[in-house]
């Protein structure tokens, strides 16, 4: 059933057996579980269908770290969270990225690749992509172009999956017409409110921008709001205890981690294609094609006392002949304007995560249609060689060089956190406070590792690597986030260590727990919701064990 909060006919108050804050991959993954059970499941989403600049508003915040982060802008409040957004990738972590490491410290999972295998294997269901086999660290299936072979010692190449799932749109209908599963949205958790102890949450908060204001009761709750909105409701429920619920070690917000990028170097060679194109996740076939990463070897990291990493070396086209260039803008001004605003906020995201400047054949054209095809007449021969290139599988236009775009595992640091700022939201909520810090084994894992990576990458192409100015210290840095939000309610069997146990449940609590990212202790470089929805999958089925019993 789905219930949207703002209408006079939806009730003021709801009971569950089960109540999941937040509609992106994890509590959706969560509440699908339940679908035909006896379980009432009441799924909340502070926003609606698709995103919209209100809703959207309740997740700005401030940025005092370095580098900066813009809560706002790198993530969205919708059904669906920001898989609405996101690029598909799949890829399980390895078995080095759940060990400890003794390079890297507050490093290990409570849980090893061996316990989370089987979720892998089931959450491939979730996302469509049931066809690939895969082994620890990557999927065995072959890419769409094989990328050339490197000193193992150095670099591997790992497949990830590209998935076609938006869980907004493909899971919304099944669990609109499950009996049992209520999707609230425009419902905004506002607190958690438990016994005075602290051990036990009797109701959830909730609210509208419109003013209403209700309660959701339920024998269990689940907190699935992603990496940043997970701390910041502990910490906005301080009825009981002053600085939140599971928050006595003072851990609730702290090992706040991304996936830095930026770019490391630019590579010249004479042939770089070979190189680059394997690595452009182009030419796939199927719905769920794979693609190639090349990534830092296990050997590597040890050796080198690293984090993980991986890069993608970019080709940049040089000069654009008249015809193609003429082509491109006839392209983007046939193209039908999307006024719709949830879409527009989509696309901002999109936009905030790029490492590139929009180029001019990007940009909206409103220019005479006529006049642009009359355009083309003299470029006809750059629009054949194009379609030759194309044909051959080369690029439409030569590349002038290859920017080398690195992508790397943060080192867990309990500096680096999420807190509440002073100032207050529509709903009268603290706004969140970032501060996103790196560590001295970050810094020399970027400049190791950029150098590894540039010296295997131009003895593939007998070409020269130059090192960004910024990695040789003369510069600012030159790093962004990458909207993968992890490690803020961290788990660990010890509550001195983490703020979730191993079945996610909230250390000196009895029915509350957390899903999705932010109970990362390490995060690897693979891209996360692959494996946050297996860790879903795990936390529904110790639900199941509970909520049965009931």
């Amino acid at each position: 059933m789905l219930i949207d909060y703002r209408h006079a006919s939806a009730p003021d108050d709801f009971d569950a057996h089960l109540c999941i804050v937040g509609a992106g991959p994890a509590g959706i993954t969560i509440a699908r579980q339940f679908v035909g059970t006896a379980i009432r499941v009441c799924l909340l989403e502070g926003g609606g269908l698709s995103g919209d600049a209100d809703n959207q508003s309740l997740y700005a915040g401030d940025s005092i770290g370095v580098p900066e982060l813009d809560p706002g802008a790198s993530r969205l409040r919708a059904f669906g969270g920001s898989t609405n957004v996101w690029g598909g990738g799949c890829i399980p972590l390895g078995r080095l990225d759940l060990a400890p490491r003794d390079w890297v410290p507050n490093s290990g999972w409570p849980i090893s690749y061996a316990e989370l295998e089987p979720y892998y294997a089931r959450a491939r269901d979730m996302f469509a992509i049931d066809e690939h086999e895969f082994e620890a660290g990557g999927f065995l299936t072959s890419p769409a172009r094989q990328p050339p072979a490197f000193d193992r010692q150095h670099l591997v190449n790992r497949n990830f999956v590209l998935s076609p799932v938006f869980f907004g749109r493909t899971y919304r209908t099944e669990l609109e017409r499950a009996p049992n599963i209520q999707v609230v949205l425009h419902a905004n958790v506002l607190e958690l409110l438990a016994d005075a102890e602290g051990e036990h949450v009797r109701q959830a908060c909730i609210g509208t921008l419109q003013g209403r204001r209700g309660h959701v009761r339920a024998h269990r709750y689940v907190l699935a709001c992603g990496g940043i909105e997970n701390a910041r409701l502990l910490l906005l429920s301080n009825s009981s205890l002053p600085r939140g619920l599971g928050n006595r070690q003072d851990l609730v917000g702290r090992y706040f981690m991304d996936h830095p990028r930026g770019r490391l170097g630019t590579l010249r060679a004479r042939a770089v294609t070979p190189l680059t194109r394997p690595y452009d996740r182009s030419g796939g076939k199927g719905a769920a094609p794979a693609f190639p990463e090349l990534c830092l070897s296990d050997d590597a990291m040890r050796a080198h006392r690293l984090l993980a990493g991986r890069v993608r070396p970019v080709a940049v086209e040089g000069p654009v002949p008249r015809g193609i260039h003429a082509a491109r803008r006839l392209r983007s001004a046939l193209r039908k304007p999307r006024p719709d605003e949830g879409r527009s906020l989509e696309g901002q995201m999109s936009q905030s995560l790029s490492l590139h400047a929009p180029s001019q054949d990007d940009a909206p054209v409103r220019e005479n249609i006529a006049r642009l095809a009359l355009a083309l007449a003299p470029g006809v021969g750059d629009l054949a060689r194009g379609v030759l290139n194309k044909l051959a599988d080369r690029p439409i236009v030569r590349p002038d060089h290859v920017d080398v775009i690195g992508y790397f595992e943060q080192a867990p640091n309990p500096d680096s956190r999420v807190h509440l700022g002073r100032e207050l939201d529509a709903l009268g909520q603290r706004r969140v406070c970032v501060d996103w810090r790196l560590t001295p084994l970050d810094w020399h894992t970027y400049r190791t590792a950029a150098q590894l990576f540039g010296d295997q990458l131009s003895r593939a192409c007998a070409g020269s690597f130059q090192l960004e100015p910024w990695l040789r210290g003369d510069d600012t840095p030159q790093l962004q986030g990458t909207a993968h939000h992890m490690g803020t309610t961290r788990m660990a069997d010890d509550p001195a260590g983490g703020v979730v146990d191993r079945n996610l449940r909230v250390h000196g609590m009895d029915n509350l727990h957390v899903a999705g990212s932010s109970v990362f202790p390490t995060s690897g470089w693979a891209f996360p919701t692959f494996t946050l929805v297996a860790l879903s999958m795990r936390l529904a089925e110790h639900l199941r064990d509970c909520l049965f019993l009931l």
